[in-house]
């Protein structure tokens, strides 16, 4: 028989072509951005071997991200959006050739490093609230919360070969690493550039406090939002340890640079794998407890990890928090993307980045510093035993999201939940 040629469904993603090449560029910086990650890791630690450097890159990430954050909202609700995505992915592709250049050269230096590392994170914060925003005008809104979990699963296969190639190419030097990195930035902005995407013509609006902080507010008026966005901040602030990889590589579990890399990309594999399985699962009942119960699986999983000494088990650990992991992430998006009128997204996914930044970079930070108090392995129990802590103190403070049902909250519940909390 020949092959069928019939049309995707109309609630496939596949149907939405503009979708599609949006999702090949996330996979294309994704990919790239992992690559850099492992890189510049390793090149630190190689240069200075003290783990406080490690978590110096989580802080000078976390700075451009947190103070630049609002005004990037304000500009993805001024502007268009797609524009503002594709010239970060340009800055962020010219500090890589920056970095490539300056290894190749063998003029590398902990400081440059860190300068160039900066000049990526600032980028990223001006696109990060762009491309988040985009997502609901390239799917109907049915097909959204998978759309989310597609689009979050172009970062998660990105970041199962990115580490592990990056790693193998770091071999032949660092400067191998940033130039197939830059390459795959130039083509996210050429698919980014290439994109067609239809928005709504913005209503100008000077930047005030009260515009800057319109994203603050809105998410102060819906407590679930707050808690579900709040619970992520502190359980993965106190429960990561990806900053500490590359002393659990080379110290305890006495691996190399492609150990390092495998070790990043096993969270990748579980968060991919339950990722694909939401593209195809709509979460249509019981959100809360099941946000709840994975975000308490990613505190147990960092425990397993902090007390591993083999390579497989660890490797398992991490497969386990990604997946966790992942189910919170998605919950999380979808959530506020399906709650936020389109002229406000720019606004709340600015401080929605917020509270992801602090979480991952400032979370790498203080991985790094406690480490160094107390050592990579009591570091790790701590935070997974935070975690668990957090995960209590949240199902108490906030009811309604331990019992919600629903990622798209019923108009009667959502005033309930208003007016239980006055």
């Amino acid at each position: 028989m020949p092959p069928s040629t019939a049309p995707a469904p109309a609630d496939s993603l596949r149907s939405h072509p503009a979708f599609v090449q949006f999702w090949f560029a996330r996979i294309a910086s994704g990919f790239g951005f992992q690559m850099l990650s492992v890189a510049v890791g390793w090149q630190i630690y190689a240069i200075t071997g003290r783990a406080l450097d490690l978590g110096l890159i989580g802080l000078v990430q976390f700075f451009p991200s947190v103070l630049l954050a609002l005004p990037a909202g304000h500009m993805a609700d001024q502007f268009e959006r797609r524009r503002i995505v594709q010239l970060g992915l340009l800055v962020e592709w010219l500090a890589i050739v920056a970095l490539a250049a300056i290894s190749l050269l063998h003029l590398a230096h902990e400081a440059g490093i860190l300068v160039l590392v900066f000049m990526v994170s600032t980028a990223k914060a001006f696109e990060f609230p762009a491309l988040q925003s985009m997502v609901p005008a390239l799917v109907p809104t049915p097909v959204l919360p998978r759309a989310m979990a597609a689009s979050a699963s172009a970062g998660q296969a990105a970041m199962i070969m990115g580490p592990a190639v990056g790693g193998l190419l770091y071999v032949a030097g660092p400067g191998t690493v940033y130039s197939v990195c830059a390459l795959l930035y130039l083509v996210a902005a050429v698919l980014m550039g290439r994109l067609r995407y239809e928005q709504a013509p913005p209503r100008r609006e000077p930047a005030t406090l009260k515009t800057l902080f319109a994203g603050v507010h809105f998410i102060r008026q819906r407590p679930d939002v707050l808690g579900v966005i709040s619970l992520d901040l502190f359980a993965v602030l106190l429960g990561g340890a990806t900053a500490l990889l590359p002393i659990f590589a080379k110290d305890i579990l006495h691996t190399g640079p492609w150990g390092l890399g495998l070790l990043r990309a096993a969270p990748a594999v579980g968060a991919l794998l339950m990722s694909l399985w939401l593209t195809r699962h709509n979460m249509e009942r019981r959100v809360g407890p099941i946000m709840f119960a994975c975000v308490a699986g990613f505190g147990v999983a960092t425990l397993v990890f902090a007390v591993s000494t083999a390579l497989w088990l660890s490797l398992a650990a991490l497969f386990a928090l990604g997946a966790f992991d992942m189910v919170s992430m998605v919950i999380r998006g979808a959530l506020v993307q399906l709650d936020t009128p389109d002229a406000m997204r720019g606004r709340v996914s600015a401080v929605n980045a917020i509270f992801i930044n602090t979480s991952n970079q400032l979370g790498e930070f203080e991985s790094g510093l406690v480490a160094a108090w107390v050592g990579a392995v009591n570091a790790t129990l701590i935070g997974g035993i935070g975690t668990l802590v957090v995960v209590g103190l949240w199902m108490a403070m906030f009811p309604s999201l331990r019992r919600r049902q629903r990622l798209h909250a019923e108009p009667a519940q959502a005033d309930a939940t208003a007016i239980e909390t006055l």
